[in-house]
């Protein structure tokens, strides 16, 4: 089986504007569509409450005639227009769709950052994890997220195996990103939220990209765009990540990072595996 994770960073951009990075991200979405994947899983959609518009879908449709669509948007009382998920899968599998809410602080929980896919064998799940916020504002929400949803993944776990993705924002450990020491105190270098993800993954997940290639160093999933040479210098970060029950790591074929091209922001990840 073959997934892609990406954060697209608003997907009404990458279908409908003319601005010289929508089109960079439909550059993307094509290079995407050339690995003819299973499932993909969008993050950071940014569509309304109600989901995709009627151009979207016949957009998306165009672009993956052979796929069922399922989202998740953020709804009142959260902000509209924020955060948001979806998946795009194969038409000819058969999963049972799921909307999680683990119990999280704030609106987190309405701001669409879980859809879950169930098939007969094990789970796909994909996650936009919300940031700390600037100056740490949302960092106490954050870890309480991380508890939740360390909880959420390790009772699904219990049912049967776990593919996880998503933008987990967070860089785990130095290696993760360029500059860890100018990092200690930013969004997604804390202390703090290092730890919710070494926790997670001692709760039975292992992290695939480090599972097949080590400490290898200087890959990353993220080059801020405000910094305009970033990506040419490579000063990112890999707070990406597809996550599998300790139990199947052994069934990874691939885990590596899709080439998105001079586009900075994220970069999309793909995952193999023989379920």
């Amino acid at each position: 089986m073959k997934l892609i994770s990406w954060n697209i960073d608003s997907l009404n951009a990458a279908l409908t504007s003319d601005s010289a990075r929508a089109i960079l991200s439909r550059e993307v979405l094509n290079t995407i569509t050339k690995y003819d994947p299973d499932i993909i899983a969008l993050q950071e959609t940014k569509l309304p409450s109600k989901g995709p518009t009627k151009k979207h879908l016949e957009i998306l449709k165009e672009k993956f005639p052979e796929y069922e669509i399922v989202w998740n948007s953020s709804v009142e009382p959260a902000r509209k227009g924020y955060a948001g998920t979806m998946f795009l899968y194969k038409n000819n599998l058969k999963a049972k769709v799921t909307y999680p809410e683990i119990g999280a602080p704030s609106t987190m929980d309405k701001e669409g950052r879980i859809i879950t896919l169930e098939f007969k064998d094990f789970y796909v799940t994909q996650v936009y994890t919300p940031n700390a916020g600037d100056g740490l504002s949302r960092l106490e929400d954050r870890q309480v997220w991380d508890i939740k949803y360390a909880d959420y993944l390790a009772e699904l776990d219990k049912d049967k195996p776990v593919i996880a993705a998503g933008d987990y924002n967070v860089a785990h450990k130095e290696i993760d990103l360029a500059h860890p020491e100018s990092n200690r105190r930013s969004p997604g270098f804390t202390d703090e939220e290092r730890e919710g993800f070494t926790n997670l993954l001692a709760r039975g997940f292992t992290d695939t990209f480090r599972h097949i290639h080590g400490d290898i160093p200087e890959v990353y999933t993220w080059w801020a765009q405000r910094v305009k040479t970033s990506k040419i210098n490579n000063s990112g970060w890999r707070i990406d990540y597809w996550l599998v029950s300790d139990r199947i790591a052994d069934k990874v074929i691939k885990s590596e990072m899709i080439d998105s091209g001079p586009r900075q922001d994220h970069t999309p990840i793909l995952l193999e595996i023989d379920v």
